[in-house]
């Protein structure tokens, strides 16, 4: 096995080795590749908790006197930081989540590119002026930090979907305070050190905490604490909406990205070599442990035989094993649990009547492995409609580009869709009003994959958060509405007439 020097990586990052002495509470990080024990990490604890809170509004309020530039050079550092260790943050990456080390890399880039994104967008914390109907008034909006900012994360992007929320809200002027999955505690302690380094050498304010625990204790003391002015939590619908209520009882706000039931329309017009190709990677990249994983494919029944025949082949020369094997595509699975749900699926798809076309075992070998499957399906059996967290992908006839569309947007989620087409009309239609009720709807690419200059996050059950580009710093900031009366008279809006006798 092509495995990386743990205790290297473990030194480079200045994290505990695995003989490294842990509390009762302590936390063990495992390779789902071969189920070795990595390392065993301390947890915050509730005395971590509040000695992290406290720091994290009194860092809040100092950096918020920052000016914005300012706080997109220290950005930029960040950025300069993880383009040094890109490599090394990577094969932990591999070593704990189980993604290959090529998208081990990209999850690295995709945070140096959120590094990039937020250093411009420090300049352009846009407010704007309006025309007020009262003469010698000026009326315009401006933003300010909001104080603390929350974020939850899953284990499938360790560290990417962190940068998205923190460094966003570093240019805004806010603190973060981060709760990574218990299931890759290491990946979020080895950005938090990088993150220190360069806090340390500027003499900044402690913007970005960490907080480790077991389990989701330390994630509902966020939901519920006033001082966090924004939670972002990314992971299941169901934690998703538990957290919404406790936010929303305090009148706080919430940023939800939760989960996906993605799918690609491929018409009787569709290149079925760009397709297969998109289908390939949407299903099987991360092991189909991605919200935006590709798990239903509509395709014309006209066009199903030769896309089933492509797929199908493409499967069968997938290699399966070592993450940090620049050959391999496919990697473990997270834990045994996610075996099991695995397992569990592909039985549910063939008690429905599902034909499974490929894959579907559990691999006799160390580590979390199964073989990707693809079965032949209806789009309104409930285990289609489930968002299985594994490598499961459901191919679906249909009879029109009206039928492909409606079954689309049955499912109760609403993150990422994709539609390959030649005709202009089908394109144009799937993007219309009428058309794809995903929060991402693309042509002629695949659900997997996005950008981090468009906004990221769905409708429906993905929880209607948006992250990364576009305006979603926004999300980061409280909008104020001021008017200047710079006349010697107190006129009213609406023309009202309240005059007091002097």
């Amino acid at each position: 096995m092509a495995r990386s020097n743990i205790g290297a990586l473990l030194k480079h990052f200045d994290l505990p080795s695995s003989e490294a002495g842990a509390s009762a509470d302590g936390l063990e990080s495992y390779n789902p590749a071969d189920g070795s024990l990595l390392s065993r990490v301390h947890t915050s604890g509730a005395a971590g908790y509040n000695t992290v809170m406290s720091q994290a509004v009194a860092a809040a309020r100092a950096w918020a006197d920052v000016p914005a530039p300012q706080r997109g050079d220290l950005v930029r550092q960040v950025g300069d930081a993880l383009r040094q260790h890109k490599r090394e943050l990577a094969e932990l990456i591999a070593l704990e989540n189980g993604k290959i080390i090529a998208e081990g890399l990209g999850e690295v880039q995709e945070m140096i590119d959120m590094a990039d994104l937020a250093i411009g967008q420090s300049r352009m914390l846009y407010g704007r002026s309006m025309h007020s109907e009262r003469s010698q008034h000026r009326m315009y909006e401006q933003w300010h930090p909001l104080g603390v900012v929350g974020v939850i994360t899953a284990f499938n992007f360790p560290v990417a979907v962190w940068s998205w929320n923190a460094l966003l809200a570093a240019v805004c002027g806010n603190a973060t305070v981060w709760k990574p999955s218990p299931k890759t505690p290491l990946c979020a302690l080895a950005v938090q050190q990088l993150c220190d380094r360069v806090l340390r050498c500027h003499g900044a304010p402690a913007i970005f905490q960490l907080l480790i625990d077991r389990g989701a204790e330390l994630g509902a003391r966020l939901a519920a604490d006033r001082r966090v002015n924004l939670l972002s939590f990314t992971g299941s619908t169901a934690v998703g909406r538990q957290i919404a209520q406790t936010v929303a009882t305090r009148l706080g706000r919430s940023l939800l990205e939760l989960g996906g039931n993605n799918a690609i329309i491929v018409d009787e017009t569709a290149d079925l070599d760009l397709a297969a190709r998109a289908i390939v990677f949407g299903a099987l990249g991360t092991a189909g442990q991605r919200c935006t994983s590709t798990r239903r494919v509509l395709v014309h029944r006209s066009q199903l035989t030769e896309l089933q025949r492509r797929l199908v082949h493409a499967y069968r020369q997938v290699r399966i094993g070592d993450p940090l094997d620049p050959t391999t595509l496919v990697g473990p699975l997270i834990d045994l649990d996610a075996v099991r749900a695995f397992e569990r699926g592909i039985a549910s798809a063939q008690a429905a009547g599902g034909q499974l076309l490929v894959g579907g075992k559990t691999l006799t070998r160390a580590g979390h492995f199964v073989e990707p499957a693809i079965v032949l399906a209806r789009n309104d059996w409930d285990i289609v409609q489930h968002e299985t967290f594994g490598p499961i992908l459901y191919l679906i006839a249909v009879d029109s580009i009206d039928e492909a569309i409606r079954l689309q947007n049955e499912s109760a989620y609403g993150l990422s869709s994709g539609l390959f087409t030649q005709r202009l009309q089908h394109a144009e239609q799937y993007l219309s009003h009428q058309g794809s009720d995903c929060g991402i709807a693309n042509v002629n690419i695949g659900t997997s994959g996005a950008e981090i200059g468009g906004a990221f996050g769905g409708e429906k059950d993905t929880g209607g958060g948006r992250e990364a580009g576009s305006d979603a710093w926004k999300t980061y900031m409280r909008r104020q509405t001021n008017t200047v009366n710079w006349s010697s008279a107190l006129p009213l809006a609406q023309g009202i007439e309240f005059d007091i006798a002097p």
